[in-house]
């Protein structure tokens, strides 16, 4: 009898969406209250561009650089348990072997079930060591570009994302007029871009929608309240 082949699909770019997400969320957030606080203080729409392209350098930079740092922490954090584990599997290697019996006790085998195992891998110590690191550490060989690559995707998303609400602001020279104009952009920038996020990650597509263009809402009216009450 025919059968149709099972195909699974998995999504493995999951760190550079990750990237995408920080970067965009805050590049359409920060500016966009940025620029509605400074329409409710001064009004004029060249101090708000200026200003306005001045913090999209500023963040993506800071962000890039925070990306950058947080991906070089990985990686010396990987090749420091690395290290440790390949000293100890020749100095201690009877207590890492327990470590392998109670990992895989943990999924219901009994010492005698993964004997076989340990003593495969005790001739193993490259495999030995790499089992340790996934299945004792939860750690996995990050890739040797992850850092810079980390950091330009940042900073992108961050760029891009910070242009759309000061978009409206270029094409308007009535601050309040382009104020409105950039609500309805940014909010409706951030529904999608809340959309594709809970695409990729799992959550439902129109709670993810909701969520994302409701804290950017959130943030611009409490910048432009605080600017013009304090104005």
């Amino acid at each position: 009898m025919p059968t149709t082949p099972h195909i699974e699909k998995h999504f493995t770019a999951g760190e550079a969406v990750r990237d995408v997400i920080i970067g965009m969320s805050d590049g359409l957030t920060v500016p966009f209250a940025l620029a509605a606080g400074l329409t409710g203080a001064i009004s004029q729409t060249h101090l708000i561009v200026t200003a306005g392209f001045a913090e999209i350098a500023a963040g993506a930079i800071a962000m890039g650089l925070g990306g950058y740092l947080a991906a070089r922490g990985d990686a010396e954090h990987y090749a420091h348990e690395l290290a440790r584990e390949e000293e100890e599997i020749l100095t201690l290697p009877d207590r890492e072997a327990q470590e392998v019996r109670e990992i895989f006790r943990t999924y219901g085998l009994s010492d005698e079930e993964s004997a076989t195992v340990v003593e495969s891998l005790r001739k193993r110590p490259k495999d030995w060591v790499a089992f340790m690191m996934r299945f004792e550490l939860g750690l996995e060989k990050p890739e040797p570009s992850r850092a810079w690559k980390s950091a330009l995707t940042i900073a992108l998303a961050y760029s891009v994302g910070g242009v759309i609400p000061l978009s409206a602001y270029l094409f308007l020279s009535d601050a309040h007029s382009a104020l409105k104009l950039s609500v309805v952009v940014t909010l409706g920038a951030l529904a999608v871009f809340g959309g594709i996020k809970g695409r990729f990650t799992g959550v439902p597509v129109i709670r993810s929608a909701l969520q994302t263009s409701s804290i950017g809402g959130l943030a611009a009216a409490a910048a432009f309240g605080i600017a013009r009450w304090i104005s």
